[in-house]
């Protein structure tokens, strides 16, 4: 009998969903757009949803998972509006007081077809959209950031935190730098 994902090690979730890239897919726009619709209709407080991650850099290898950036107002019911996502297919993955993140798509036989990462936050909570403009609009960094990912893609394809923290200091450069230039673009 297979186990459930709730029962798994961590190490067994990194074998049965390793990292892996692919070539940008026009898709990705669709699956983003159908999810945007369902979360719309899920949480009536949004005030900001938003398509962040490198699929949404359209000239990029990236994960074929959608990251959204959902922002609500200070003082929403995040508690609520958590349980609603869980009770819509969403598997909260880690929780503080002022973020939440859910997976959808990770199944015991490994990924769906469409996969999402939800971030829940409050407005302003953003420093995504902000590198993710910078990534669209200086197509030179975001070659160097595919670069680095294809190369940390299979020296962590079985760690995620792995992979994902390597990147870190290279998203935070440049996050940094595209608030600086857009000031509060995203307020």
């Amino acid at each position: 009998m297979d186990k459930k994902l709730s029962e798994m090690s961590l190490e067994e979730l990194w074998k049965l969903f390793p990292i892996f890239l692919t070539e940008h897919q026009e898709c990705w726009k669709k699956w983003y757009a159908d999810e945007k619709a369902v979360l719309t209709k899920l949480i009536p407080q949004i005030f900001r949803i938003t398509h962040i991650g490198s699929t949404a850099v359209n000239f990029i290898w990236a994960k074929p998972v959608i990251d959204i950036l959902v922002e609500v107002p200070s003082g929403c019911n995040q508690l609520s509006n958590k349980d609603t996502l869980m009770r819509n297919g969403y598997i909260c993955m880690s929780q503080s007081v002022d973020r939440i993140s859910f997976n959808k798509g990770y199944t015991e036989n490994g990924f769906a077809e469409r996969v999402f990462h939800l971030h829940l936050r409050y407005m302003g909570d953003n420093d995504e959209l902000y590198f993710r403009d910078f990534l669209i609009e200086h197509p030179e960094v975001a070659r160097e950031y595919e670069k680095m990912k294809l190369i940390l893609w299979k020296k962590f394809e079985y760690d995620r935190d792995g992979y994902t923290n390597a990147k870190s200091e290279f998203i935070q450069k440049y996050t940094k730098e595209a608030k600086l230039k857009y000031g509060n673009r995203y307020g």
